[in-house]
């Protein structure tokens, strides 16, 4: 969808980790658009109202606060600004009243008609917290609501809600020298870069606390007048009395403080919930990492066996092998002869015997089986915690633990994994965490060949190859760490409540990653094999497999048809894997080893490229392929070697 605003729009707004995106799918029902805005990499999501399918219902990415800072609030404030928003509605986490006020009391002087869905309210029931939701209300003047979006409780009183939207009764009331700074930046605003729904008060207190995104639409809109504004503003910061934005920001915590004390009620429990102590255990320094261990294993027995050996077995053997293949093969020949377009369709780099058995026969059962196994660990609260988890190790790499989400992002996907490294806070931590998705971390189909192959070989054979992965991303970060200059930012962050995942909430995430990967892969899959039927047919294909030889079969100890495979894998990583899962037969363990630990260090794919020139320029993404390609080949060869020594 273009960047154009839309009319009749309506925003959700709020904190990350409240249930905004699950409050998204009950009001739409459907898969959605996403726009980029400009200069962002953050996505706001848009899809048609249940409640009024003549209004955009707009899904912003969550905010600790505004004004913004981060890529997210950034997001969010731009959608603010240049949407023709009819209502906002902020969905809030009903345990934590305080700091859901705090960001109501920005809003509510942005002068946008508004509604509060207090969400989570379960969950706060259950820890003893309640609220006077109808006092909110009336203190508020706004329609707010209690709602459980997981369970679809108040959905129905929330859409009839929307059109009873007002505009809050404003809960900030400065010292008189800030109010008279405000009033004198209010006036030049609504004089001079008046916008159409949002009020020049609430942009002057924006703009007082330094939000870049409304500093940049008031220089773009108020001209010549914008010199007036910049003089205000810092004569304002002389005559504050510290931090002018953070004296804004107390004031704000102060007012959400009085009116949450106001209308929350707190019992006393004698013990912490069941989900408590669980999100508790999850990030405890001593019982932290055999649960994620535990969590490993279970991903494997149920991807790599299950996924890998039983469902594969099934659709390659029994159904592509046995049934399809020899079928289509028949019928083919029949058509067309003995010819090359026989051996284009079904021969040995046939789009059909290759290309579609790669892709339905051999990847897709896997990547079903991971996207299920990731989205049930997502909906349950447990990847958030891997952040925590990951904190103290990622320090020896100078990163904190944030970088372990664009990285378990890059294990679905690692080219929208280096966008997200954008939610990172200097440019130190984002070249180092793409330089590390590059090298060491397997997307989801690339994951799933792996767990599926070494899967066959034995537990250990998984277990040699995730220590490769996570000593050489150890490794690599230490190094990137010493040679980059910069320091590393300490984590601070929120952590969402442990929950039992929702099943429809998995199924429909998995939906979409599937239509994603039918979309998107198997057409890369037929292109690669159409590659591959053209060199080989031409002879390039085989001198590459005679010059790589002394590389792959001397170093690595393949055999030197394995260098096919790696010429797939200039196109996509997983088409490279699943060209050694294919030759799975002929390769002995300590082979499957080597093969998989050299192809998942090996150059990403071609989206994944672009997409680090986009994000770091050409010179270092040179750089980068460069370095990935020799160490690559290196790492595998020194395992070849010590492997065949020991096993």
């Amino acid at each position: 969808m273009s960047n154009a605003t839309t009319a009749n729009a309506v925003l959700l707004v709020g904190h990350p980790n409240v249930g905004k995106s699950v409050l998204f799918h009950r009001l739409t029902g459907a898969y959605v658009n996403v726009s980029n805005y400009p200069g962002t990499t953050v996505e706001v999501t848009r899809a048609s109202a249940r409640f009024d399918p003549q209004a955009a219902l707009l899904d912003t990415p969550g905010v600790l606060a505004l004004p913004s800072r981060s890529d997210d609030e950034r997001a969010t404030m731009r959608a603010l600004l240049n949407e023709s928003s009819r209502c906002l509605v902020q969905v809030g986490d009903a345990k934590n009243l305080r700091r859901t006020l705090t960001l109501t009391a920005m809003l509510a002087e942005l002068g946008v008609p508004m509604v509060l869905a207090l969400n989570m309210h379960d969950e706060a029931t259950a820890r003893g917290v309640t609220v006077d939701v109808g006092g909110l209300a009336e203190q508020l003047a706004i329609p707010v609501l209690a709602t459980v979006a997981t369970g679809g409780e108040g959905i129905g009183e929330l859409s009839g809600s929307v059109a009873r939207a007002a505009i809050a009764d404003p809960l900030l009331r400065y010292d008189p020298a800030i109010e008279a700074d405000i009033a004198a930046v209010t006036a030049v605003i609504a004089e001079a870069a008046p916008h159409p729904v949002l009020a020049a008060r609430g942009l002057a207190i924006l703009y007082l606390g330094a939000d870049s995104e409304v500093e940049n639409w008031l220089l773009e809109k108020a001209g010549e007048r914008y010199g007036q504004l910049a003089a205000l503003r810092s004569l304002a910061g002389q005559r504050a009395d510290g931090e002018l934005p953070t004296l804004l920001a107390r004031e704000r915590t102060a007012a959400a403080d009085a009116l949450a004390a106001r209308v929350t009620q707190r019992a006393v429990r004698s013990s912490p919930l069941l989900a408590q102590r669980v999100g508790q255990s999850v990030v405890h320094p001593l019982w932290g990492i055999p649960i994620l261990l535990a969590v490993l294993y279970a991903v494997y027995q149920f991807v790599g066996v299950f996924g890998a050996t039983t469902l594969v077995g099934l659709l390659e053997e029994d159904l592509f092998e046995g049934i399809l293949n020899p079928g289509f093969t028949g019928l083919i020949e029949a058509w067309f002869g003995a010819g090359l377009i026989s051996e284009l369709l079904v021969g040995d780099y046939g789009l059909w015997t290759m290309g579609m058995t790669y892709a339905l026969a051999l990847i897709l059962p896997i990547v079903t089986t991971f996207f299920i196994a990731f989205g049930v660990l997502e909906d349950s609260g447990y990847l958030p915690r891997l952040s925590v988890i990951a904190n103290r190790l990622f320090a020896a790499i100078g990163l904190n633990g944030r970088a372990v989400l664009p990285m378990v992002l890059g294990l679905g996907c690692v080219t929208m994994a280096t966008l997200t490294t954008r939610i990172l806070h200097s440019p130190r931590e984002r070249l180092i965490t793409i330089l590390l998705l590059a090298l060491a971390i397997p997307c989801s189909a690339q994951l799933g060949v792996v767990l599926g192959m070494l899967g066959g070989v034995s537990f250990t054979a998984v277990l040699i190859w995730a220590l490769a992965m996570v000593g050489v991303l150890l490794l690599a970060g230490f190094l990137a760490a010493k040679l980059i200059p910069g320091r590393r930012i300490p984590l601070v962050t929120e952590l969402p409540p442990m929950r039992l995942p929702i099943a429809g909430n998995v199924l429909k995430k998995t939906a979409g990653r599937l239509k994603w990967y039918l979309i998107e892969v198997i057409p890369l899959f037929l292109l690669g094999t159409f590659l591959m039927f053209a060199l080989d047919k031409l002879g390039i294909l085989p001198a590459i497999i005679d010059a790589g030889e002394p590389l792959v079969s001397g170093w690595l100890g393949l055999p030197k048809e394995a260098s096919a495979a790696f010429v797939m894998g200039f196109l996509r990583r997983d088409f490279g894997a699943t060209g050694l899962f294919a030759m799975a037969d002929a390769l002995n363990p300590v082979q499957a080893v080597v093969g998989m630990i050299t192809i998942t260090l090996f150059i990403p794919c071609f989206a994944s490229l672009m997409m680090m020139v986009k994000e770091q320029g050409l010179k270092i993404a040179a750089a980068m392929v460069a370095v990935i390609i020799p160490f690559a080949f290196l790492i595998g060869g020194l395992f070849n070697h010590a492997l065949r020594a020991l096993w």
